[in-house]
């Protein structure tokens, strides 16, 4: 935090703010013109008048000691050897600029203040048979008390402020960590929503698209076909509820369904695909040898190998899925799934956003994922759509969601 000046942390005064102040200063006046006024109505009536016109131009000009607060710390200063009200308004400007703290400004005001106050026994008619010695002392005493005050009220008021201030900070800061918070809350809910319910509604889509399609269809066909898309339906919402249970766990209460899936559901999943009618070939090249691939990891393969698989059915339902999956613990894993292209249109709607929810969880775990279009050398032979992911085996970040 830099640091501030001194109109930062300046308070704002109030008018009980002004009037306290003004009755210390006609307080202050008042002892300081005691011991002098009957001198000046005996020996020097004019400078009575003085005195008096004198302070009340002082106490007039002390009020803009903030906007300028060196010349007008000084013009008081310099009335007081002819006026002893102006006593009172020289003190509050001292301390003012006091609060400042610019040395320059202090020790530059103090000494004025010590010329002015010798000089003031000096102009003044009063017959002090204290030593002089013992005056000077006195003089840089309360020159110094002064000083000192308007010092430590310039640092409390500079602490107070900086305290605020860094209290606004941490509160700023505070609220958009829990702004980024919610938004990461919200993108992880809505990448586990996409890829837990976008395979299972596309395959529904599937199944129902081939309906409206086939007239021919006997009863018992109907029946069978309509018994799918309700199984399809079912597991939909047994998924919905694995997701809602992983977000009710991370709010504190248990679990709702069994854990999320990974790497060893794989064989599953496909299973489940061949029997909705995708055409896969699964080849699993990980080394035998390596050990189980971590949960953490095997998680992520999972959805993206169930990603592709969905992609595949609502871009090209007939192609068939050509899955890799190779790697070791030196090397990490890589995922590969590849589909021909121009197998027939789809109706299934899609936000485009699959893909990006995979990007952002293979970053997240350490590797990358790409994809796009594989052009053939062969023109006889379609072109291809590659999904294509590696990922470290022993990824160092922190455990993400799933």
């Amino acid at each position: 935090m830099d640091e501030p000046s001194p109109d930062d942390y300046q308070p704002r005064l109030r008018w009980y703010g002004h009037l306290w102040r003004y009755l210390l200063m006609l307080v202050i006046s008042l002892l300081v013109w005691a011991p002098a006024i009957d001198e000046q109505v005996d020996e020097m009536p004019i400078l009575f008048w003085i005195d008096i016109v004198v302070g009340l131009i002082a106490y007039v000009v002390v009020a803009y000691r903030r906007r300028w607060p060196v010349p007008i710390a000084v013009a008081t200063i310099v009335m007081t050897p002819f006026s002893s009200l102006a006593a009172g308004p020289a003190t509050l400007a001292t301390v003012s600029l006091a609060t400042r703290r610019r040395w320059w400004q202090v020790i530059a005001v103090g000494v004025l203040n010590l010329l002015g106050g010798w000089a003031y026994y000096w102009v003044q008619p009063m017959h002090d048979s204290d030593p002089w010695w013992l005056t000077a002392t006195v003089s840089v005493a309360v020159c110094a008390a002064i000083l000192a005050w308007g010092m430590f009220i310039g640092s409390r008021r500079e602490l107070i402020w900086t305290l605020r201030q860094r209290a606004e900070t941490a509160e700023a800061e505070r609220d958009l960590r829990a702004t980024q918070a919610r938004s990461n809350e919200r993108a992880r809910i809505a990448r586990e929503m996409h890829d837990v319910l976008a395979h299972r509604i596309s395959q529904i889509s599937m199944h129902a698209g081939a309906l409206t399609y086939r007239e021919d269809l006997s009863a018992d066909e109907m029946r069978s076909s309509v018994t799918v898309i309700q199984a399809k339906a079912h597991e939909a919402l047994r998924d919905l509820r694995e997701v809602l249970g992983v977000l009710r766990e991370a709010e504190g209460g248990g679990p709702l369904t069994g854990p999320q899936p990974t790497y060893r559901d794989l064989d599953a999943l496909i299973d489940d695909a061949r029997e909705a009618g995708t055409a896969i070939e699964y080849d699993d090249r990980l080394a035998p040898d390596a050990g189980e691939l971590p949960d953490a990891v095997g998680r992520t393969v999972y959805r993206i190998v169930q990603e592709g698989i969905t992609n595949a059915t609502k871009h090209a339902r007939a192609a068939t899925v050509r899955i890799t999956l190779s790697g070791s613990p030196a090397d990490g894993v890589d995922v590969v799934l590849r589909n021909a292209l121009g197998f027939g249109p789809t109706r299934t709607p899609g936000a485009g956003l699959g893909l990006v929810g995979l990007t952002e969880r293979a970053e997240l775990r350490g590797g990358w994922l790409t994809h796009g279009v594989e052009h053939t050398a062969d023109a006889t032979a379609p072109d291809a759509f590659v999904l294509h992911a590696w990922l470290p085996w022993a990824a160092e970040q922190e455990e993400i969601p799933s």
